[in-house]
């Protein structure tokens, strides 16, 4: 899967630093997956339509929400794609939640509003402002599937192309805050029968003297 490519043509696209990355999948095979780019930046307002005009206030830009439609027969397929990029792009570690269906009997209301943020389907915005900007066709089924039979959610913030190159204490990688592929790291075959997260974890701290790879 495309993954990497698409999170570097969005960067190259907008220009703007990320803080995190997020991938959603139901577990339905050769669904679309929803990957979503949350970006650490802010539109400038001003009462006047000037460059000199001091800002009087500032709009978080909102995350971008895009639907990859490449078909996958397996979980593992979307793990790995996740992984690759969160390696590649220099991420301390990827995060994997399976999640249960929100459908279930007993389930607290907070998880269907958990599960509409993971494909991008925000229901409000936040002081009017738009808080996604998807372009997402599937997103609603995708969300009634979730609903129904759970889903994956994969996180990780990436060093090379966000805002993690100052704090990122990690020997494992290069001047440019990447790390040469392929990802070493073997995929966990997730089970999706309750709750459960998995840590994949790529970084080494400098301070254990370990010997980058590039």
């Amino acid at each position: 899967m495309e993954i990497l490519e698409r999170i570097e043509d969005q960067i190259s696209a907008t220009g703007l630093p990320l803080f995190g990355i997020t991938l959603a999948a139901v577990p339905c095979p050769d669904t679309p997956v929803i990957l979503t780019l949350h970006w650490h930046a802010f539109i400038k307002e001003r009462c006047a339509e000037s460059e000199q005009a001091e800002p009087v206030s500032y709009t978080p830009v909102p995350s971008s929400a895009l639907q990859v439609n490449e078909r996958w027969r397996d979980l593992l397929a979307v793990d790995r794609a996740a992984m690759e990029a969160a390696w590649e792009l220099g991420a301390w570690d990827v995060s994997r939640a399976e999640r249960p269906g929100c459908l279930r009997p007993g389930a607290p209301s907070g998880e269907a509003l958990e599960c509409l943020q993971a494909f991008g389907a925000f229901p409000f915005g936040v002081n009017g402002n738009q808080v996604v900007v998807a372009d997402a066709p599937d997103a609603d089924e995708l969300v009634q599937l979730a609903a129904a039979r759970g889903y994956l959610l994969w996180i990780f913030r990436p060093v090379s192309g966000g805002i993690w190159a100052d704090y990122a204490d990690d020997a494992t990688l290069s001047a440019t805050g990447r790390r040469r592929p392929p990802c070493p790291h073997t995929p966990i075959p997730p089970a999706c029968d309750r709750s459960r997260r998995t840590v994949y974890r790529f970084g080494v701290p400098l301070s254990a003297g370990a010997q980058p790879d590039f």
